[in-house]
């Protein structure tokens, strides 16, 4: 199913990009020279509504799209650990069990004068 996602984001990402090209906001883009036929059956003003429509619409589908997908992503496997199965720690021999009962001395440090 992710792949399926990933096919349609794919797709929507290429369209989008192909309509960014396309269009241009000082008029001197792709719109108006696609044969000269968009001009006479929409008209410019027309033309660029469309396709800045078309930009917001695409950049919606591929949002939700990847928003969607997160649903459908398998996680890494999910194992309990049976804490029975764990071994066993135990305290190290050289470690006293109270530490108060044997007295640490700092070493002797130069003093400077």
């Amino acid at each position: 199913m992710s792949l399926v996602f990933f096919i349609l984001i794919v797709l929507a990402c290429f369209i989008l990009g192909l309509v960014v090209l396309i269009q241009n906001p000082k008029g001197g883009g792709l719109s108006g020279s696609i044969g000269g036929f968009s001009n006479q059956l929409m008209g410019v003003k027309q033309t660029t509504d469309v396709l800045e429509k078309g930009t917001w619409i695409f950049s919606a589908v591929i949002g939700v799209l990847c928003i969607i997908s997160t649903a459908f992503l398998k996680g890494g496997p999910t194992t309990k650990i049976d804490p029975k199965s764990l071994p066993s720690v135990s305290t190290p021999a050289a470690v006293p069990s109270n530490p108060a009962a044997s007295p640490t001395t700092a070493p002797d440090v130069p003093s400077k004068k």
